[in-house]
């Protein structure tokens, strides 16, 4: 059996010297005896698989709302692609893989329904009030809104999780300042590589999903450099094989092309500024985990094609701006009669605020249950 101190011997051996190691951790709120076999972000991993709000993402929004069919990644599957590339990148450069997971799996646990729209009208109705930004909320979710343990509130993970999860920094996630979780400093590698796999994930799988839709086809993607250079090579290997497959090899190559550059890069910039340990890793005051320029080049017309020609498509702002309005007359509703909300939302109102607390019952719920609920309240012969 693997015990506490043959964790330690193998990190030590075996993880870079800027790696986190775990029982270098900063540890808890709340002082708990570790796990005789398991390190401590190996239980945190554990604790957010078997959390609530994990489970809520397997019906909440990537691109496709959840009806619009099986096949298009949900939020939870998002999560899981995030984490197996993070994971494959993390052990390539000699991280530690177990705190690269465990970031990776809560980075979206505080994600609304109907993904960034959702997002947008909380935040817009929460102007007043703090606002909505979904990393805070997925740290306010492991923090404080998973009731689990009778000794504390939340899943009292680990310090460099919760670090992780509000300096998660991509074009789509902003980081926060949290007092206590060293605001100014740069967050550890493994942060860094669960942001660009996220990059990676999302890029590339939405790519999958808007083909697949018909939103977008093979030929608008003609004149990206990226596809059209991958494209030609697996169209002159494989022959006689069908579009759908085709399809396939060529996002799996974009992922390994993506992934193999930023890999190669980071080394470089790894032995570029010469760092030792996680402390010089927080002295540099950029990106160490990036592409190459070249890779960048390549990247950039592809992230603006999606942006205009998928997340602004008709269909997606069409069901994006619904979905913003039943948000806000959900809002609306609870707030002007918050006898309305559960029993123990209620509960919550003097301690949090009706405003917050209405915010946190909104964020929680599930694509399915936002629509099922907004059938209850607007529509009287549902019942309720």
């Amino acid at each position: 059996m693997l015990t506490k101190n043959q964790i330690k011997i193998f990190e030590d051996k075996f993880m870079a010297p800027y790696a986190m190691k775990s029982h270098e951790s900063r540890g808890r709120i709340y002082k708990e005896a570790e796990h005789s076999y398991r390190s401590p972000y190996q239980r945190d991993r554990d604790r957010i698989i078997h959390s609530a709000a994990f489970r809520r993402l397997e019906y909440k929004t990537q691109v496709f709302v959840n009806h619009e069919g099986d096949y298009y990644r949900t939020r939870l599957t998002h999560t899981i692609e995030v984490a197996q590339i993070a994971r494959t990148i993390s052990q390539a450069l000699r991280l530690n893989t177990d705190l690269t997971e465990a970031i990776a799996l809560a980075h979206d646990l505080g994600h609304t329904p109907f993904g960034h729209a959702g997002e947008e009208a909380l935040n817009e109705l929460m102007a007043r009030n703090g606002g909505f930004n979904h990393n805070l909320q997925s740290l306010r979710v492991v923090d404080y809104l998973e009731e689990r343990y009778p000794d504390f509130l939340g899943l009292n993970l680990t310090w460099e999780v919760r670090e992780g999860i509000v300096k998660h920094s991509t074009a789509f996630d902003l980081p926060v300042r949290i007092q206590g979780l060293r605001p100014k400093e740069p967050p550890t590698l493994e942060t860094q590589v669960v942001d660009i796999a996220d990059e990676i994930a999302y890029d590339n799988h939405d790519l999958d999903d808007g083909l697949t839709s018909g939103m977008i086809t093979e030929a608008d993607l003609e004149n990206l450099e990226i596809w059209k250079d991958i494209n030609r090579k697996i169209s002159e290997k494989y022959t006689n094989i069908s579009a759908e497959k085709r399809k396939y090899l060529i996002i799996r190559s974009l992922i390994n092309i993506q992934a193999t550059d930023l890999i190669q890069q980071t080394e470089k910039n790894i032995n570029k500024f010469q760092i030792k340990s996680v402390q010089e890793v927080r002295k540099i005051n950029k990106k160490i985990v990036s592409f190459s320029p070249g890779m960048l080049n390549l990247r950039k017309p592809l992230r603006s094609f999606l942006m205009a020609n998928l997340y602004h498509h008709y269909r997606v702002m069409r069901m994006s701006i619904k979905a913003k309005r039943f948000i806000k007359e959900l809002f609306d509703v609870y707030l002007n009669n918050p006898e309305q909300l559960p029993t123990d939302s209620q509960n919550k109102i003097k301690k949090d605020g009706l405003k917050r607390v209405v915010c946190d019952y909104i964020a929680g719920m599930t694509d399915r249950c936002a629509l099922d609920e907004y059938k209850k309240l607007f529509n009287p012969y549902e019942k309720v």
